[in-house]
């Protein structure tokens, strides 16, 4: 049995404006680098065995802190990135409205049926991330293990792990908060949900490390 602890990256310079920053490399914010330290406190409390990250640059950057603390070093596994939005990288909802307007109502109506134009088949990206997760789970076998990823692909994983339609994933599970924690217990090749999306302040709180 092996725990992973999903975090997503903190805050980054296109938070504010809401664009989809799927494989871009974007910087994270003072606040977001706040966050990352705040994971760190978290991380000198829980003792993760090890920290997994994806290759992009604002998780990378996140759990440099946790693992500063509690773990030799970061390891990277490109399957962790973010979903490709393709035409969407970058942009806003409401300039995709005005680039490709039926596109972006067929994406809202069903994310994975008719995902954006040039992006990325989010079957797939759910089936790499699920991969990825169960190679980490079993070289760690019985540990606790912290994984830096990102918002729509940690959320499509969850929906493959646990049986939840992927088209459903937007529906069923609230975007996770910049580092909040999720927790699943993988046993047997069966996942199951502990904890989602607590926010990394309230797991620092003193109730929280009873």
């Amino acid at each position: 049995m092996t725990r992973l602890v999903l975090v997503r990256h903190g805050e980054t310079e296109w938070h504010a404006e809401n664009r989809y920053a799927g494989v871009s490399d974007v910087a994270l914010t003072p606040r977001g680098r706040d966050q990352a330290r705040m994971l760190a406190a978290w991380a000198v409390l829980a003792r993760p065995d090890a920290v997994w990250s994806s290759g992009l640059s604002r998780a990378r950057q996140t759990a440099a802190a946790p693992a500063a603390r509690s773990a030799p070093d970061v390891r990277v596994d490109g399957r962790l990135r973010e979903l490709d939005f393709g035409e969407g990288e970058g942009l806003t909802r409401d300039e995709m409205h005005r680039e490709f307007p039926d596109a972006l109502r067929g994406f809202l109506a069903d994310p994975v049926a008719a995902h954006l134009p040039g992006g990325e088949d989010p079957a797939r990206a759910a089936a790499r991330f699920t991969a990825a997760l169960h190679d980490i789970a079993a070289a760690r076998t019985g540990g606790r293990v912290l994984v830096v990823a990102h918002s729509t692909v940690i959320r499509l994983a969850l929906c493959a792990l646990l049986g939840i339609p992927l088209g459903d994933y937007r529906r069923r599970l609230p975007a996770p908060g910049n580092c909040a924690l999720t927790e699943i217990r993988l046993r047997d090749g069966e996942a199951a949900l502990l904890e989602y999306n607590t926010a990394i302040e309230r797991s620092l709180t003193p109730r929280s490390r009873q």
